[in-house]
């Protein structure tokens, strides 16, 4: 039993366990490149389309927040804005907590600039 554990410890002859070192690494670099682009591209690409529509805010977009409030955007300020929520109900939100624009929203503009005409 003691020749064994010898022979585990003992280190392989040269020669025999060296082969090339590329080889021996390419499992970890399949799995940084499976990790860059099934987790990293697609979040960065999330990001880059959220502070698009971030910059896009403007006055009257109907909008939902990352609360769930929903209301239409009555101003524009640099770093916030104020969203109308009910009749004489103005709240203001930094502009990082604004979730989505909803297309219904722009729907119903695009309607009544087609009406007004």
């Amino acid at each position: 039993m003691n020749q064994f554990f010898m022979s585990l410890l003992m280190a392989p002859p040269a020669g025999e366990g060296q082969g090339n070192p590329i080889m021996s690494f390419l499992p970890l670099i399949l799995i940084v490149a499976i990790f860059y682009f099934l987790i990293l591209r697609p979040q960065k690409k999330k990001q880059a389309e959220t502070q698009k529509m971030l910059a896009a805010l403007k006055k009257g977009d109907r909008v939902i927040t990352i609360g769930g409030i929903h209301g239409v955007i009555q101003s524009v300020k640099e770093a916030t804005v104020i969203i109308k929520v009910d009749e004489n109900v103005k709240l203001e939100f930094n502009r990082g907590a604004i979730g989505t624009v909803s297309s219904q929203a722009r729907e119903e503009k695009e309607e009544k600039g087609a009406d007004d005409n």
